[in-house]
């Protein structure tokens, strides 16, 4: 497949994935209890009047049937257009161009770290003997299994209360980017290396690396320069995943740090049924997770042009 049609069927699947996202935010929403008109108003303790709420329902189109606003909905959406959000009182892509960047920076790092991380447990796997990789394994399992909150809150009173080394809210320096950071890389990594251990294990047993310890290199050489680039892969064709889980454990790792971000943004915005907030942050997210698939399949086609598929 050449690169226009590559791109044309990537924009098509994009453009599906993003309107079936779409659609069941407007489902999910609408089926949770409560009036979205009280919300517009402030909640049910304004105590807005009937004539405000009514007003209300017809400014927003909350009086229209629910299948017009499902078409009006997707109008404005089609002119990326999110709305006014209905807690803060200010234009969606005002808000979240405000988060957006320390959100992403959080989970740029967090996947730095956990790809860093996965390489030197792989890679020391290769060079421990049978109890060091009974234990290195172990870790991993663990470390994929912990959720985000309990490890915050270990991380926390381990390095922040008991040593005091690092601070326990994320005060915008770099020590304060520590501990979230670890919360999101650690159970990461220890999936990651998961998917990478098998792989290189058969790699490192392969004719190409035998043959390469047969002209004189040495096991961590042919680790580096052969085994690495085939045991990456199956990690690799995760990474979309990988991102998108991020963004999605930054809603707790936020809330823990009291970080300004995303996911304090949409935690708020689910508690407030501030639905043009939600749907704005939902739709990026989706939005970032197709690219981010795109960037990765892009970097295996480089990695293994073979092995890719089109």
């Amino acid at each position: 497949m050449n690169h226009v049609g590559w791109a044309a069927k990537k924009i098509g699947g994009a453009l599906v994935v993003l309107w079936l996202v779409a659609t069941a935010i407007f489902i999910g929403i609408r089926m949770i209890p409560g009036d979205p008109a009280e919300a517009i108003m402030g909640g049910p303790g304004s105590q807005a009047s009937a004539e405000a709420l009514a007003a209300a329902r017809t400014e927003f189109g909350l009086d229209q049937p629910v299948g017009v606003q499902y078409l009006l909905y997707l109008g404005k959406l089609a002119q990326l257009d999110f709305g006014t959000s209905y807690s803060l009182k200010r234009p969606v892509t005002e808000v979240m161009g405000e988060v957006l960047p320390n959100t992403l920076w959080l989970a740029l790092i967090s996947l730095a770290a956990a790809w860093l991380l996965a390489l030197l447990f792989a890679a020391a796997s290769m060079r421990t003997n049978r109890l060091g990789a009974w234990l290195g394994n172990m870790f991993e399992i663990i470390a994929a299994a912990v959720p985000h909150f309990w490890l915050g809150a270990v991380l926390i009173m381990l390095f922040s209360s008991a040593l005091g080394w690092l601070p326990a809210v994320d005060n915008g320096t770099a020590a304060g980017l520590v501990l979230p950071v670890l919360t999101l890389a650690l159970p990461l990594a220890g999936f990651l290396t998961q998917l990478m251990r098998d792989s290189l294990a058969s790699a490192m047993g392969s004719q190409f690396a035998l043959a390469a310890r047969a002209r004189g290199e040495s096991r961590l050489m042919v680790f580096w320069r052969h085994g690495l680039r085939h045991a990456a892969l199956p990690a690799l064709n995760l990474t979309g995943w990988a991102f998108a889980s991020l963004l999605s454990g930054a809603v707790v790792v936020e809330a823990i740090f009291a970080r300004p971000g995303l996911g304090r943004s949409l935690l708020s915005a689910v508690l407030a049924r501030d639905i043009p907030m939600v749907t704005g942050i939902a739709l990026f997210s989706a939005l970032v997770y197709i690219l981010v698939m795109a960037i990765a399949e892009g970097i295996e086609k480089i990695i293994d042009p073979a092995g890719a598929g089109t």
